[in-house]
């Protein structure tokens, strides 16, 4: 059923929708305005405005910050790295940095889930601009029990490990080739910002899922502990950019682009390259927890005015695309039978607020974290999510 764009009227399970985007009464903390508009619309609204999105001042920020990855990079064989995914945002980012002169080095977190078709895609961009890839392997029997732990946790999140460990792995390169700059594809615009209770992850959040739940030690991941994170931050000071956050970007001409361009391939959805997220993303969330994330990027397309509402919400109330044989491969390889599997599924959804977290630390230390967010030492996005009270969860 399409939502009526009024607002205060109800929507298929008696919904409230937002009159802007398709971000409906379910999604955490979210408020209506007097207007109908939610509380996510006017955050996209405010850093546009921040960071000038899409507009000349952001390009004048932009290539300021670019005039100061140059400087810094001086005499160093890169002067910044950047996390390939395989994906849309990340395989175009590569092309951005070498279209503003700059040298990256990209950087790759190998969880063992990847797709064929995202190896492949890593691979061609690669060659075609000629950059140089630096890779980190997690033992693959050691991934796997961490994200069984998460499994058997019972949390939203079974993939926190992986986008952790590609955060800190970006650190690791960029401080063995001395760079003071990480580019990262993320877009507020494309993207939106993930409301915090569907996808909350930390250090000490991993280790101690791992420690209730998991059978081996922890010795090829690259956990990134409260330490070593204000650290990164405040003394390796290496400094997280995100051009998209400045840039007039469109997911979809990128996409035409690198397949044009490189022969790059679409892997058919929004965090599809992975077979593991693509498990989270296609099954476990919508039957576990009735949640379906895809409202992020619908919602952040319907915004932009890049998809029609009704499309979108179209697209929204159909199953999410899952490739065949993909819960029969995630069952074998995490070793779960049918009744493990099932059992674990029936049972009552769990949140981070079950299990021991550096939440309250990020929020006590919010002012620190203003300060450095502004410096692009965290992400800002860090910033919103993690260092405020987060309502209860309904």
């Amino acid at each position: 059923m399409e939502p009526t764009l009024i607002h205060g009227s109800r929507v298929g399970a008696d919904l409230e929708v937002c009159s802007r985007c398709i971000y409906d009464e379910r999604v955490p903390a979210i408020e209506f305005d007097e207007r109908g508009v939610c509380t996510y619309c006017r955050q996209v609204e405010s850093l546009v405005e921040e960071y000038g999105t899409g507009a000349a001042e952001g390009q004048r920020a932009f290539e300021g910050l670019v005039d100061d990855i140059k400087a810094a990079g001086v005499g160093k064989k890169y002067d910044c790295v950047v996390g390939v995914s395989g994906g849309t945002d990340s395989s175009y980012m590569l092309y951005l940095a070498k279209e503003f002169g700059l040298r990256p080095l990209a950087v790759h977190y190998d969880n063992t889930w990847n797709s064929a078709i995202a190896t492949q895609n890593i691979r061609k961009v690669l060659e075609a601009l000629d950059i140089d890839l630096y890779t980190h392997v997690v033992n693959n029997k050691e991934a796997d029990d961490i994200l069984r732990s998460f499994f058997y946790a019972g949390v939203p999140e079974i993939e926190a490990a992986t986008d952790l460990a590609l955060a800190e792995t970006l650190y690791r390169a960029a401080s063995r080739y001395g760079v003071k700059y990480v580019l990262e594809g993320h877009s507020f615009v494309t993207e939106g910002i993930t409301p915090v209770r569907n996808n909350y992850f930390d250090g000490r959040y991993i280790q101690q899922i791992h420690r209730r739940f998991g059978d081996m030690r922890m010795e090829s991941y690259p956990l990134m502990t409260f330490t070593r994170f204000l650290w990164w931050a405040t003394v390796a000071r290496i400094r997280k950019i995100r051009p998209f956050w400045y840039l007039q970007y469109s997911k979809e001409d990128a996409r035409a682009f690198l397949e044009r361009e490189y022969g790059w391939e679409y892997y058919g959805g929004h965090h599809l390259e992975n077979r593991a997220t693509a498990f989270y993303h296609g099954i476990y969330l919508p039957q576990k927890f009735g949640a379906d994330l895809r409202n992020n990027t619908l919602a952040a397309r319907v915004r932009a005015g890049t998809m029609d509402r009704a499309d979108a919400w179209q697209e929204y109330s159909s199953p999410p695309v899952v490739e065949e044989d993909l819960l029969e491969y995630f069952k074998k390889r995490l070793e779960l039978t049918e009744e493990e599997y099932g059992r674990v599924m029936a049972e009552p959804p769990r949140s981070w607020r079950d299990y021991p977290t550096y939440k309250k630390r990020f929020e006590r230390l919010r002012p620190l974290f203003a300060v450095l967010a502004k410096a692009n030492l965290v992400p800002m996005s860090f910033y919103l999510k993690y260092c405020f009270p987060t309502p209860p969860d309904r």
